[in-house]
């Protein structure tokens, strides 16, 4: 379907973070028609500079009496086509942190010709005018929102095109067997049969390629979203100590008295390049201590919402009863990890934990939050527990949206084959063909509609 070219509104926004006493440098864009005018009206430059394209200016931005000076700023200027969104795009770069450039964008936007830009609508405007494809503006968005070095690594092969090349290069496959087969049935008696079991096979491998993308695709998520992990124990275990160990800082607070931790702590780590986001429960146990009583529960809130849990106990103490019940009270949906921690108490210190198989009945990792001895091994058998083990070696990863149409595709495909066992005419198979070309069409833009596009772009951040 072919969209509808941008309106020709004037959009600016701020196109960089904003926080008090952050950031040198502030960037407010604008695209469209009227972008080098609107920035005319608000930048005083001495001299009589010119305007032309990808030259920077410099200058002041004045108020709208044009007699006091708001800010000193750069201005960059990248007439079309040569720019992000293939439009006349000029570039205020102010100083940082809140005010300042939160004045300029005001000064910018009191001009009639210009608005205030929608989420991500400048990555939709390149989208429109031809710059980029929709995989490649998804990319972008992942890597703004980017929480591991690999998930940048990846978006970038996005930004690259390395979706779209992929996608395309199958697309292209099953329109060469969709022409073959509608010339059959438009001249079958003109031209050589086709070979059904070569066909077959090709739809097979396209399927297989599909499936392949469809996997890393489900790996990929765990470096777009991230996994909660809930350390659950008795008091006193070592849930905080573990949490540190992993954190590599001192986020929580470790004393011998049992109950320390009252409160739900959350910590930021980055474990094999998958980015963990680690809770540190209260140790559940019963109590009449009020506070205690609302971090238990928080605990249990925690439980719930996890994708993995840690379940820690004391080695030197040894499995408890109320260890079992914790055991329990896991969901069962939820993958946990048994840890004993506490090695260095029991085992001594020139004993070499990792050559401890652990048997039946036994933790699945032997570890010592003081030491830090097993750590490979936990974070390894972490890991493993939801299937984020192996995400070194992806290349390209297709994101929700995109998975979700690589499966309508191969589920399309898996219909041709049954339409062949079936022994149908081949017309009934270019129904299921035309529907797997235009799944993949939707996942690089060919097929898409406005309103996809809309939903699309919302989810953006202001300003990009």
């Amino acid at each position: 379907m072919a969209l509808a070219s941008p309106d020709e509104e004037t959009i600016a926004a701020i196109a960089t973070a904003v926080a008090p006493g952050q950031g040198g440098i502030a960037i407010v864009r604008l695209s469209g028609r009227a972008a080098k005018k609107v920035v005319r009206t608000v930048v005083s430059t001495p001299g009589e500079p010119a305007w032309e394209s990808h030259s920077v200016l410099y200058g002041h931005v004045m108020d709208t009496q044009g007699t006091q000076r708001i800010d000193e700023v750069l201005v960059l200027i990248m007439n079309s086509p040569r720019s992000f969104t293939g439009e006349d795009v000029v570039e205020i770069h102010c100083h940082g942190g809140l005010i300042a450039v939160q004045q300029v964008l005001e000064r910018v936007l009191v001009h009639p010709e210009v608005r205030r830009a929608l989420p991500g609508e400048f990555t939709q405007r390149a989208v429109l005018n031809g710059r980029i494809d929709i995989t490649q503006a998804e990319a972008i968005g992942d890597l703004i929102a980017a929480r591991s070095r690999k998930a940048a690594q990846i978006a970038m092969t996005g930004v690259d095109g390395g979706v779209q090349r992929r996608i395309n290069s199958l697309r292209l496959i099953l329109l060469d067997q969709l022409s073959e087969i509608e010339a059959r049935v438009d001249f079958e008696d003109e031209l050589p049969a086709l070979e059904e079991k070569k066909l077959l096979n090709e739809l097979q491998q396209v399927r297989q390629a599909l499936r392949e993308l469809i996997d890393d695709a489900n790996r990929g998520e765990f470096l777009r979203q991230g996994l909660r992990v809930a350390i659950i124990g008795r008091p006193n275990v070592g849930k905080s100590s573990l949490l540190n160990r992993l954190s590599r800082r001192e986020r929580a607070i470790v004393t011998e008295l049992p109950g320390t931790t009252r409160d739900l702590l959350e910590s930021e780590v980055v474990l094999e390049g998958v980015p963990i986001t680690l809770l540190d429960t209260a140790g559940i146990h019963s109590t009449n201590d009020v506070v205690e009583k609302l971090g238990i529960e928080r605990s249990h809130q925690a439980l719930i919402a996890a994708d993995v849990v840690v379940l820690l106990f004391d080695l030197k103490s040894g499995w408890t009863q109320d260890d079992e019940c914790l055991l329990l009270s896991i969901p069962k949906e939820i993958p946990k990890l048994l840890v004993g921690n506490k090695a260095d108490l029991l085992v001594p210190s020139k004993v070499n934990l990792s050559q401890i198989e652990p048997s039946k009945n036994q933790p699945e990792v032997i570890f010592s939050a003081q030491t830090g001895e097993g750590e490979k091994k936990l974070i390894k058998s972490l890991l493993q527990k939801c299937g984020a083990s192996d995400v070194q070696g992806l290349v390209v990863a297709l994101n929700a949206r995109q998975r979700d149409l690589a499966s309508l595709a191969d589920a399309a495909l898996a219909r041709t084959q049954e339409v062949a066992k079936q022994k149908l005419p081949w017309d009934f198979w270019t129904i299921d063909l035309r529907q797997a070309i235009h799944n993949l069409g939707e996942i690089t833009g060919e097929e898409i509609t406005e309103a996809v596009l809309d939903r699309i772009f919302s989810r953006f951040c202001i300003g990009k």
